[in-house]
């Protein structure tokens, strides 16, 4: 079996965390409620993950973007390598075309499944991007509903984290609350 990886990363959303194997990431986690929770979630995938501070240049180079984000400035994460050992075909479709949904865009759900030759496959995009090991990278925060709803993002923080990415990316413009949230 390949080696793995992990590294914790502190954020302005809270701290992160990513898993790698030689071949690319394999994971990538939100704040979880605290550090083991979220080496938790990345070993879902890796489970063997050894855990080291400081990552190779192309996973330092994720991290900085993924910080970047998180501070408010759009960043496309699409370049990073990513490795689909035991994703399913129909998951690796989906997650191809949310590679191709830019900062300051989004598509729904339907628009996916009807990529894919079939609308009424809808729930299952959604259920799919529910199992997305790589958020952020894979930005599933850019597919809504129908109509622009905030539904379906299963990241610690819920659709307020997904309504806060996609103002930073521009796909949503900011409110009048916005000024007293940070």
């Amino acid at each position: 079996m390949e080696n793995s990886f992990l590294t914790l990363f502190d954020t302005a959303l809270g701290r992160c965390g990513v898993a790698w194997r030689e071949a690319g990431i394999v994971a990538v986690s939100f704040p979880e409620s605290d550090d083991e929770k979220t080496r938790q979630r990345l070993r879902r995938r890796a489970p063997e993950a050894q855990e080291i501070s400081a990552p190779p240049d192309a996973i330092k180079t994720v991290i900085a973007d993924i910080k970047t984000l998180f501070e408010g400035a759009a960043s496309d994460l699409a370049y990073a390598a990513l490795d689909l050992a035991g994703i399913s075909d129909f998951d690796r479709a989906v997650y191809a075309l949310s590679l191709e949904i830019k900062p300051g865009s989004t598509k729904t759900y339907g628009d996916l499944a009807r990529a894919l030759g079939d609308v009424a496959q809808s729930r299952r995009v959604g259920q799919s991007l529910g199992r997305n090991p790589f958020p952020i990278i894979v930005p599933c925060h850019r597919i809504v509903g129908a109509g622009g709803a905030m539904t379906g993002f299963s990241a610690p923080g819920g659709t307020e984290i997904k309504r806060r990415l996609l103002k930073i990316e521009g796909a949503l413009a900011p409110d009048l609350f916005d000024a007293f949230v940070e």
